[in-house]
């Protein structure tokens, strides 16, 4: 009698944790639900990336979702949870170009190819872009973790890269970190300054053709300076 009594309590601890377990599980997100979500986290980027954080507003983004404060609030309760998912998924989108930058290439079409992906990313994704950008003027107290994280390491990995082509004689050598630098820089410009940019280049110039145009200048800034001289 003992080793079955033993047994059955161990068969009641058992189903106590599955049933704890599953308790403690978040329940499973229904198709309208994360269809409400989407159409709020596509209402706030916009409110977001043209406001900023600290401008943007909880009343705003209901307006431009077309629903209820309270509605929305079921969905995110804070302004701030709908921010940080915002911020994580626009990162991951804006990292993978850099990801994609293969050791095993050959240097300059790999750069190239950066380059060009980077210009797609801000004629693409213009409003993540500035989303980004006010975060970082903000000092990016919501995403600093992930800059000094996730960002730091990715980038650290690739100018590994770099210099490894450099130290080959692949491309020209140079400081690694501030060539990643000035690729964001040049080509982020085209989201965040865009109606600079098509104001100064007046409407002959300011259609689609100016991301092309942007890709042949920079690809010809860049390749110019790392292309080794004794090629």
């Amino acid at each position: 009698m003992p080793p079955i009594k033993a047994k059955n309590t161990a068969e009641r601890g058992t189903g106590a944790k599955s049933k704890a377990s599953a308790a403690a599980r978040p329940p499973a997100v229904t198709r309208i639900q994360r269809e409400k979500q989407d159409l709020i986290l596509e209402a706030a980027l916009d409110v977001f990336s043209l406001h900023g954080f600290r401008g943007a507003t909880i009343d705003q983004i209901a307006e431009a979702a077309g629903m209820s404060k309270p509605n929305l609030l079921y969905y995110f309760p804070r302004k701030e949870e709908i921010h940080k998912r915002l911020m994580v998924e626009m990162l991951d989108i804006w990292l993978a170009p850099l990801r994609e930058m293969d050791s095993g290439g050959d240097p300059i079409p790999e750069i190239r190819s950066y380059i060009r992906r980077k210009l797609e990313m801000s004629r693409d994704f213009p409003r993540q872009s500035r989303l980004f950008a006010n975060e970082m003027l903000q000092g990016a107290p919501r995403v600093v973790d992930v800059l000094e994280g996730d960002l730091k390491q990715l980038v650290d990995e690739k100018a590994k890269v770099l210099r490894g082509w450099m130290d080959e004689g692949r491309i020209s050598p140079t400081d690694p970190y501030h060539l990643i630098f000035a690729i964001w820089a040049t080509t982020q410009h085209y989201a965040d300054f865009d109606v600079q940019v098509r104001a100064v280049l007046g409407p002959d110039l300011n259609g689609e053709g100016r991301f092309e145009d942007a890709a042949r200048f920079l690809e010809n800034l860049f390749m110019h300076g790392l292309v080794p001289r004794n090629v």
